[in-house]
């Protein structure tokens, strides 16, 4: 298995299930004793803190991104391999993907949600082409699969660009996926033929 730099993006706070608190330490410490690096969002709490504090504790390598505007209320991790203070999210996002060569989503709210769907979009229109998998910890994403599905049934979203957001049950399982190969988009996107 090649070493790659994944992304993993999830909450700020760790949920009301423990298991997925449990599943981002997991997934923290098999990328790290994987020797992948791990770029994340660069907090010390919830879900966020277990996976980067995890990878550390596997001797892996751990890049953080931290807006300005959040290094108060995210809390930074001072012990990460590298921390970087970006100007705005929009920086925030765009460093992370520079840096990664897949994404693992675990549970979390509007900002997981925004992050991974930028960069869905961005595989979509071809601005880049890395692998995207949701670890659906306990169900989690399910409701979020079933939306995408009728996305595609009402002719918003083809179900070749639907298929680019993997799903995973496993860490294992969600590691493979973000480490294996990029996604072939269709170009002519807009094309009902491809529908």
């Amino acid at each position: 298995m090649t070493m790659a730099t994944v992304a993993v993006y999830c909450g700020a706070n760790p949920g009301t299930d423990t298991s997925v608190l449990g599943a981002a330490t997991e997934l923290g410490a098999a990328l790290g004793s994987g020797g992948h690096t791990v770029v994340y969002g660069g907090g010390r709490v919830g879900l966020m803190g277990a996976v980067a504090d995890a990878a550390l504790g596997a001797g892996g390598e751990v890049v953080g991104f931290l807006p300005q505007s959040l290094t108060e209320k995210e809390l930074e991790h001072h012990d990460l391999t590298e921390l970087h203070i970006t100007d705005s999210m929009h920086t925030r996002k765009a460093a992370m993907c520079e840096r990664a060569d897949g994404f693992i989503v675990l549970p979390g709210g509007f900002g997981t949600l925004d992050e991974v769907f930028e960069i869905l979009t961005w595989n979509q229109i071809g601005i880049i082409a890395k692998p995207v998998v949701f670890f659906d910890v306990g169900g989690y994403y399910t409701r979020l699969f079933g939306f995408l599905d009728h996305a595609v049934a009402a002719g918003f979203v083809m179900s070749a660009h639907a298929a680019m957001a993997h799903r995973a049950t496993t860490a294992t399982e969600a590691i493979s996926i973000a480490t294996g190969p990029a996604p072939v988009t269709p170009m002519k996107w807009t094309d009902p033929q491809m529908r």
